[in-house]
């Protein structure tokens, strides 16, 4: 694409069933928001659009534990939500939600647009149904055993372990979120988008069009998708919450989440041009805009495959330009869990310390899962604040103050000759710019903290202070480093506003925009009179990186985790169910790779009773030759079950290891084939 005409900017819409953590935040909201403050600040044309996912199955989860309905936990939520966005700076053009009645409007349109239009298929399928709950489950209803990994908690639609993308006919040993039950499979009709009838499309548009342009992380994980084979996927639901299903013979049906949320996107810009007055369709609709989603990794599927083939089947949307997503981010060298609390809150975080958005939006940026899962910690935090924040920007800013009042009552000196270092500036300023337009805003904060440290090297190397019997030349340095002083106040718009904003008020200046930064000689003229000096970050004591660490290990105790890694335990069973399995010991004959399947085995097991084979999802953690002759427990008695056309007969029983990889769970010493464990 040339140079766009307009940009629109999406971010993730959170679901309104908790609040955020700092995940979030970096995963979706600090890097959208730089980009959109940067898009800004060049003069173009931005709708920033965000809102909270309100018809999530997690949502109904959250409201029947809690005994509430789903429309008082989105209240609850949403409202949450938009306060800690808008507490953190972080500027939406609108922050709305998907229980509008715009947006029922504007999806059932849409849905009603490709029904029309031939566009979907009517399928009659056995889903299913709790009989005691008397409803059909949603995937997110429904829990068992991964096909891939063997997670024993895995959702109807998604493996957290493992990442696989799941439906729940390929759950093993299914059960009922709602009661506990095994449930029933039952007839129901609904509404299916044929996407293997896009995968030519999507091959074009994705792995030749932007092979080049998308990051690994996207790319790969689509590719992989697109190499195994789209299938069609159900848009509607047996649900009673949610957008009702518009036509005939859908009753009790609504939209399915990831059809209805990213028309929210939609939805959110026609609610925000009404106010406005802006033309929305210019912003969807029109191929000189350039369409952005920052999402996390959990997201990618939804917005390269399943939204875009929304678009091309509807005709008149235009595709993202990128999907730049994030990995996750970690806490304190662990996954972060909302179930056991092991979070930092970020709405939390404000009232903990006030008036330090920017030390958090400064430290996620700088640990920002770009490319693979990073990690926070409370002492990294103490650390980039006490030492970069306060010891590099801040007090070259305070230096600068307070030897301009010292010496000239505040007022900028001329100079007589200007030093290199203002030169610089402008291409600090290009190359800021340029990381920020290719999403990589790690690099563009390092730069931007790299024009600070080349103020404080300056001031040291030229020490001002110790060359009063030459007035020119510390005018000359004086001058210089007040324009460097200006420039960070500048450029720091993007990754902390609020500090930006404190340093513009004490150099008494405007805020410029990007394109003049780029090429301005000079950031604050000769003979400005300064304002007074403040304190931009204030230091961060050891007591207050104790309270949060206590807070955290309180979470484990809360849980009763001596091993905070461990899974929730499940439902009880009875005696008589555990005398059910038949574990034996067996052992490993053979192994081999199953195909365009990167998790798989497909093993030649020796029970003792018989050899048989076996598909385990272990090929991350074991070589063929490394397993291939080993003991194990193997679960002799599940019920046979195809996986990636192979017939599975049993399951291999693994434990996890603190670093994630998986060990076999064997005997001490050799044992005859068939021995029962019990």
């Amino acid at each position: 694409m040339s140079q766009p005409k307009r940009y629109t900017i999406t971010a993730a819409l959170p679901y309104a069933n908790g609040p955020l953590h700092i995940g979030h935040m970096a995963g979706v909201y600090v890097p959208s928001d730089i980009y959109a403050r940067y898009l800004r600040s060049k003069g173009h044309d931005v709708a920033f659009i965000g809102g909270s996912d309100e018809h999530g199955i997690p949502i109904t989860i959250r409201a029947k534990n809690e005994g509430v309905t789903p429309q008082d936990i989105v209240d609850r939520y949403h409202t949450n939500i938009e306060n800690t966005l808008k507490n953190f700076g972080v500027t939406f053009d609108i922050y709305s939600r998907t229980t509008s009645t715009k947006h029922a409007e504007v999806a059932q349109d849409f849905f009603l647009k490709l029904y029309n239009n031939g566009k979907f298929t009517e399928e009659v399928s056995e889903q299913y149904y709790d009989e005691e709950a008397k409803e059909f489950l949603a995937d997110r209803y429904i829990r068992g055993e991964c096909p891939t990994c063997g997670n024993t908690d895995a959702y109807g639609d998604q493996c957290e372990k493992c990442g696989s993308t799941l439906s729940p006919e390929e759950l093993i040993n299914p059960r009922s979120a709602l009661s506990g039950n095994t449930p029933i499979r039952k007839e129901t009709k609904n509404w299916y988008l044929p996407l293997d009838q896009y995968e030519g499309f999507l091959k074009q548009w994705i792995l030749e069009d932007h092979k080049h342009d998308w990051k690994s992380n996207v790319y790969g994980q689509v590719k992989s998708w697109l190499d195994d084979g789209l299938k069609a996927r159900a848009m509607t639901r047996d649900l009673n919450w949610g957008v009702p299903v518009p036509v005939e013979g859908a009753e009790g049906k609504v939209m399915y989440v990831w059809f209805d949320a990213p028309i929210g996107y939609i939805s959110f810009t026609q609610e925000w041009a009404e106010k406005t007055g802006k033309n929305w369709k210019d912003y969807w609709q029109n191929p000189e805009t350039k369409l952005v989603h920052f999402i996390g990794k959990d997201n990618i599927v939804f917005h390269c495959i399943i939204f875009p083939t929304m678009m091309k089947a509807h005709g008149d949307y235009i595709m993202p330009d990128n999907v730049p997503a994030n990995e996750f981010l970690n806490l304190e060298d662990d996954k972060i869990s909302t179930s056991r609390n092991w979070a930092v809150w970020a709405h939390e975080y404000l009232e903990e310390f006030p008036d330090q958005q920017d030390t958090l939006r400064y430290v996620l940026t700088a640990n920002l899962p770009e490319n693979k899962d990073n990690n926070f910690t409370w002492k990294d935090f103490q650390t980039k604040n006490n030492s970069e924040l306060v010891g590099i920007l801040g007090n070259f800013i305070n230096r600068v103050m307070v030897l301009s009042h010292k010496y000239y009552n505040g007022v900028v000196p001329a100079a007589t000759e200007k030093y290199n270092e203002v030169a610089q500036i402008k291409e600090f300023a290009l190359r800021i710019g340029q990381h920020i337009e290719k999403y990589e805003f790690r690099a563009a904060l390092t730069e931007y903290m790299n024009l600070a440290r080349l103020g404080n090297q300056f001031l040291q190397a030229q020490e001002p202070w110790k060359k009063t019997d030459s007035p020119e030349e510390v005018k000359n340095i004086m001058y210089a480093a007040t324009q460097i002083a200006a420039a960070l106040g500048q450029m720091g718009e993007p990754f902390i506003p609020f500090a930006s904003a404190k340093i513009l008020a004490m150099m008494n200046s405007d805020k410029m925009d990007w394109n003049s930064i780029e090429n301005a000689d000079e950031f604050i003229a000769a003979a400005h009179q300064l304002g007074e000096s403040s304190l931009i970050f204030a230091k961060i004591e050891d007591e207050a990186i104790a309270a949060q660490m206590k807070k955290l290990n309180d979470s484990k105790v809360q849980n009763n985790m001596t091993n905070p890694d461990a899974v929730a335990q499940k439902e009880l069973v009875s005696f008589d169910d555990f005398q059910k399995m038949d574990i034996r010991i067996g052992t490993i004959l053979e192994a081999k790779k199953v195909e365009k399947a990167d998790k798989l085995f497909e093993l030649s097991v020796d029970t003792g009773i018989d050899v048989r084979t076996i598909v385990s999802g272990i090929a991350e953690h074991f070589t063929l030759e490394e397993i291939v002759g080993k003991q194990a427990m193997v679960l002799a008695n599940l019920a046979p079950r195809k996986i990636r056309g192979i017939e599975s007969h049993g399951m291999l029983l693994f434990a996890d290891k603190a670093d994630g990889k998986l060990t076999f769970v064997k005997p001490e010493e050799e044992t005859p084939n068939g021995v029962q464990v019990g």
